[in-house]
């Protein structure tokens, strides 16, 4: 027992200093560093427009409920208590509770009351296709709801995946940040020696603490983009307070698509989907040129607590209408759907060819940056040699702190240009699969 104890304590220790973020299928989540996969599953479940797509759903699926209620019989039951000494309310009275009578003067039969129980039904068995037409426009808005759930999802997980590489440029940049003002502080020490030593000029030693300071108001400036681009992450995962720690050693490449078929795009689909409705709407307006038939039925039951009499009676029937006119209000609605519809159908056009450049531009950026991490890797590897020569010929005094300076500018500019372009290459990869209409990683939860 006691060394089943040790090796439970020893399995605690170690789970509890594990670097990893457990996520539940409910999106809670453990302890930090985030990986960009876990990232994007947390803000799944917890960003609100995420949460307001789901529930754009849920009241989708209230209007085909809403929808099919008008293919059912209504029923209603009505309970009423009248008390009346108007001749025709009164003698009705007396006739529905079978107290009749010879003696009963017509012009003034008396007061008399009523309580009645009636219960009504009514079934339209027909208007022109009204109903079966919103029916069909609900269920095309319902699905126009979950293509737009799914586009929420598609660009949430490309905004979580860019916030996650900006938080990876932002660290890299302060650390070429760091490394130059290490870089002019070393350099600094040897001119203020080289100084003291009557071996350069104050002109010099001044430039290189005008560096140090511009290089130190950068680092500021490198810790700052930092922040908020942290604070930008947990906005997009639906949290608050102070910023956290993500593990980008756990990034794991994206698949550049193979083929790009942007038509799948759920923001296409759901156009699609409203375009459908609105023809549905256009036949729902159009029913207002037929008439509609119902079937009708009633049971009433009546007591009378004045003359103590008591009746019941019941009604069916069907009903056919028509309107002759109504001020050409089914023309103006049938019109009006029409004009929706079109105004539907360039709308649809017009996202087409905007998913179309989008692809474009997305493939191309993918392009552009992998030339770039090519050239900029170059660019590293010339300005860290040509620096590590410029200190050794500034701390040998055949260097101008000018020249010194303008090396390590170049060194700086050219990590932060390689890690940009790193950070930019993932980025334009995830944004092509968001205009792919993939998702950013193989399973969604």
């Amino acid at each position: 027992m006691r060394r089943l104890c040790l090796i439970m304590v020893f399995c605690v220790a170690v789970l509890s200093f594990l670097p990893c973020k457990l996520i539940a299928d409910n999106g809670e989540i453990g302890s930090s560093p985030w990986t960009v996969r876990e990232a994007v599953r947390y803000a799944l479940h917890h960003n609100p427009d995420a949460a307001a797509a789901l529930e754009r759903i849920k009241a989708a699926d209230a209007d085909i409920k809403l929808a099919r209620a008008a293919f059912y019989p209504q029923i209603s039951v009505v309970t009423e208590y009248s008390r009346t000494n108007n001749p025709m309310y009164s003698f009705g009275n007396i006739l529905n509770q079978g107290m009749f009578t010879n003696a009963i003067d017509f012009n003034d039969p008396g007061t008399t009351d009523s309580l009645q129980a009636k219960t009504m039904i009514q079934y339209r068995i027909y208007n022109g296709g009204h109903d079966q037409a919103a029916l069909k426009a609900a269920d095309e808005q319902g699905r126009s709801a979950e293509f737009d759930r799914a586009a929420v999802r598609n660009r949430l997980e490309f905004e979580v995946v860019r916030a996650f590489c900006t938080i990876v440029q932002a660290e890299e940049s302060v650390k070429a940040r760091q490394s130059a003002l290490q870089a002019i502080d070393a350099s600094l020490a040897v001119a203020r020696a080289r100084f003291e030593e009557g071996a350069l000029l104050r002109e010099d030693m001044l430039n290189l603490e005008v560096q140090q300071a511009r290089s130190t108001e950068q680092s500021i400036q490198a810790r700052h983009g930092l922040q908020l681009a942290q604070r930008g992450f947990l906005h997009l995962l639906g949290r608050t307070g102070e910023e956290e720690a993500i593990n980008p050693a756990a990034w794991q490449e994206q698949e550049i698509p193979a083929e790009r078929p942007f038509r799948n795009r759920p923001e296409l689909a759901s156009m699609a989907a409203i375009v459908k409705a609105l023809e549905a709407r256009i036949k729902q307006a159009e029913s207002g040129y037929w008439p509609t038939a119902d079937l009708f039925g009633s049971y009433q039951a009546e007591k009378g607590l004045e003359l103590d009499g008591s009746g019941s009676s019941w009604v069916t029937g069907i009903r056919m209408q028509y309107t002759l006119f109504n001020g050409g209000q089914a023309a103006a609605a049938t019109e009006r759907a029409m004009a929706q519809l079109r105004a539907a159908k360039e709308e649809e056009r017009k996202m087409e060819l905007a998913c179309n450049l989008e692809m474009e531009q997305a493939a191309l950026a993918v392009r552009q940056e992998e030339e770039r991490i090519k050239v900029t890797g170059k660019m590293v590897d010339a300005a860290t040699e040509s620096a590590r020569l410029a200190r050794l010929r500034f701390k040998e005094g055949v260097l101008l702190a000018s020249d010194l300076i303008d090396t390590e500018n170049r060194l700086t500019e050219a990590q932060l240009s390689h890690s940009q372009a790193g950070s930019a290459r993932r980025i334009a990869i995830a944004d092509l699969r968001r205009a792919a209409g993939l998702g950013q990683f193989a399973q969604r939860n």
